[in-house]
């Protein structure tokens, strides 16, 4: 089940919204069996969707056998308590899932390396630290005044939030040795005078391709959401003995949860310490323009709004009449490149675009009479 409720989008807009909705839920690994819409002014405070469309949902798990309902928007936890609540009192027991938390399950899913498992974890608690509420249906039971764990009247609640704060200083701990051992590499590679490049994109943008075509490697690349999730760097050969550092990175998403983009700050590093960004769009996407806005907020976010940037626009084999080609502004600055990672079309002006930007002094870099 998908919902979708209360957006003011264009209809085209508001139709790919859905499609990826859909396409998140997939991901994880679930079928969607029925899409329901709806709009209102605001969010009803108990149940998000309202007393009729709580009604609407439970026919359609009745109607389908679903064990799982899917909003497409960040509920709090009393309106998932609430909305589980009122289903089970039609006789359907569903699993709640807003935006955020189905995220969470694709990364936990998704999640190979000991470092991505770690911050995976770790943003599990950050974002459950929240919505404590949601697991305890007895807050107000109180703990005896016994024993150290705290005085008369402490409750569950307090306890439980005490336990996750210390694991999520011990995956912090954990995971700042992994970011040391990191810097480290980079730090080599800096002083070596090579080239760091960082791929970033919207999920699926075909950033995982790109990557492979360009160094030959065979990093993981599947059809889907968040195929990626762990950085992977290799030599990326410009010309003659000239080569760059570059890094594949997890893809972004529209409304990314702020609890994972803090808790992969340690991999999203590369994109920070990063000489050049090569950002890579779908430009058979309509919805590229919001896609590019989602990833530059992210980018913004972890504090690489800064680093030079270049557009990629990928998988031009989908768009009739687009062709390999370097745009430049009037002082002749890179400001995007037009490819195809699948026939691999246009890769040798990625390769040319690199060796300018290596080969460039900090005068270069001076504004131009236009």
């Amino acid at each position: 089940m998908c919902l979708d409720i209360g957006r003011a989008a264009a209809a085209g807009r508001a139709s790919d919204r859905e499609q990826e909705a859909a396409r998140l839920v997939e991901s994880a690994g679930a079928d969607v069996v029925e899409v329901l819409r709806g709009r209102r002014d605001r969010p009803d405070s108990k149940t998000f969707a309202g007393t009729g469309k709580i009604e609407e949902i439970g026919d359609a798990v009745r109607l389908h056998g679903a064990h799982t309902v899917v909003f497409d928007h960040a509920l709090s936890a009393s309106q998932v308590r609430n909305v589980e609540r009122a289903l089970a009192e039609g006789g359907q027991a569903v699993r709640v899932y807003d935006r955020t938390e189905l995220i969470l399950e694709i990364f936990g899913q998704r999640a190979r390396s000991h470092e991505g498992k770690l911050q995976v974890e770790l943003a599990r608690l950050e974002h459950h630290a929240t919505r404590l509420v949601r697991g305890w249906s007895h807050l107000e039971r109180q703990r005896g005044g016994l024993g150290k764990t705290g005085g008369p009247g402490e409750k569950q609640i307090e306890l439980d939030r005490r336990m996750i704060g210390e694991e999520v200083k011990k995956l912090k701990a954990r995971i700042a040795k992994v970011t040391q051992d990191r810097a480290t590499q980079r730090s080599g590679r800096a002083r070596a005078g090579v080239l760091r490049v960082s791929l970033v994109g919207y999920t699926n943008a075909g950033k995982s391709t790109l990557f492979n075509r360009l160094t030959g490697a065979d990093a993981y690349v599947a059809d889907q959401l968040f195929a990626t999730l762990d950085t992977t760097t290799r030599k990326l050969w410009l010309a003659n003995d000239s080569s760059a550092a570059i890094s594949d990175t997890v893809g972004f998403i529209q409304d990314l949860p702020h609890s994972l983009v803090a808790a992969f700050r340690a991999t999203l590093d590369e994109a920070v310490q990063a000489d050049v960004l090569l950002h890579v769009v779908d430009s058979a996407s309509p919805s590229r323009d919001e896609q590019i806005a989602a990833v530059n907020k992210v980018l913004k976010e972890i504090g690489a709004a800064n680093v030079p940037q270049i557009l990629v626009w990928n998988q031009i084999d989908r768009v009739p009449g687009l062709q390999p080609e370097v745009i430049r502004d009037p002082c002749g600055k890179i400001l995007n490149i037009k490819v195809s990672a699948v026939t691999g079309a246009g890769l040798e002006l990625i390769r040319g675009a690199l060796l300018e930007m290596a080969g460039a002094t900090p005068t270069d870099a001076q504004p131009c009479a236009a």
